[in-house]
């Protein structure tokens, strides 16, 4: 859009004149699709960008005019010709976003309070429930360590539209690193001899987890916060997210006389998809941007070798616990050859390779 020559001299924000400056609906950007949804009218240039609407520069800035605005290009070593162009496929924003959050946690107490009242607990195998205390407690520090590295990314994000993803994308997994605390809580009342520290003591201790802390604290130590989202949704999750929930927890745990933890799980692997799908979908406009696709694409495969070696490190070393519950309905191999094909998918629409 182009400002009339009247306004061009005001420094003041929004006084530039328009087609379309005086309406009350926002036709200030063109939608992705035919018309624009609710998500747009409410994400879409919320945060401003002096390329587009600004013609006195940044309207917050640091002091000093370090950086050069509150938001800049130079937070990723990834390039794009319109960072703009990315619109989320989940569509979530605040409302949205809460609704569906509160209705998980109904879900999950729910579960929760009813098996207790059944006194399910009480019936899972011994062996089992130490499982649970070690390894799923040590788990949700590795969510809540994925989450802390996505709150420090979206902070960096160029858009809305990329903040509003990796913000969402945090509060699912700090959503599941509190749901299994509560859960292991609440199930430990019914159980003889239960640890509520086991899980913690595992997760610093325990040689089985240390490859997993070592990918994650890689992660975390990152300065380009897309390549924190990157690395998290597109390999750690697959090689070892999706490993250990859906290939561990919630295949061995009917065979071990527990029916509770497989929902409270469940609705991570749900949260997986949508933040996959959103991932995609932004690395595949920066892979084949007219203008930067090649380097960027250059960029991404080394953040898949870099992190794809740990997180192959850290799956190979769980493989221990595949062999700890007394009833074992599926094997570490076969998991595993879920997770190379999986990753090999997602890489494959993105014209990358492991």
């Amino acid at each position: 859009m182009v400002a009339t020559s009247s306004s061009v001299g005001s420094g003041a924000a929004g006084a530039a004149i328009f087609a379309g400056s005086k309406s009350r609906k926002y036709n200030y950007f063109e939608p992705r699709g035919k018309r624009a949804t609710h998500y747009e009218d409410v994400t879409v240039d919320v945060q401003p960008d002096p390329e587009r609407f600004l013609i006195q520069n940044w309207i917050i800035e640091f002091e000093g005019g370090k950086g050069g605005g509150a938001y800049t290009k130079d937070k990723t070593r990834a390039q794009s010709s319109n960072w703009h162009a990315f619109r989320a496929p989940d569509q979530e924003w605040e409302r949205t976003h809460y609704q569906r959050q509160s209705k998980i946690e109904t879900m999950v107490q729910a579960v929760i309070a009813n098996a207790r009242k059944a006194g399910a607990p009480a019936a899972f195998d011994a062996n089992w429930a130490k499982i649970l205390q070690k390894h799923l407690g040590a788990w949700k520090h590795a969510e809540f360590g994925l989450g802390t590295s996505l709150m420090q990314a979206q902070r960096y994000g160029y858009t809305q539209m990329i903040n509003n993803a990796t913000l969402t994308n945090s509060s699912y997994k700090m959503r599941l690193a509190q749901d299994i605390t509560l859960y292991l809580a609440e199930i430990g009342m019914d159980i003889d001899g239960w640890d509520d520290e086991l899980g913690k003591k595992t997760w610093l201790e325990d040689p089985i987890w240390q490859p997993c802390r070592e990918a994650i604290e890689t992660i975390m130590g990152c300065e380009d916060y897309l390549e924190q989202y990157f690395a998290i949704n597109i390999v750690f999750e697959p090689l070892v997210g999706e490993l250990i929930r859906s290939g561990f927890f919630m295949q061995a745990a009917a065979a071990n006389n527990d029916f509770i933890t497989p929902p409270v799980i469940s609705a991570a692997e749900a949260d997986y998809e949508r933040n996959l799908a959103n991932t995609i979908d932004l690395i595949y406009l920066l892979a084949n941007d007219e203008t930067y696709g090649a380097q960027n694409r250059a960029l991404f495969q080394s953040w898949v070798n870099k992190h794809g070696d740990l997180a192959d490190k850290a799956a190979a070393a769980l493989q221990p616990i595949w062999s700890q519950p007394h009833s074992k309905p599926v094997s570490f191999e076969d998991v595993k050859a879920v997770s190379h094909e999986r990753i090999g998918q997602i890489l494959g629409e993105l014209g990358l390779n492991r």
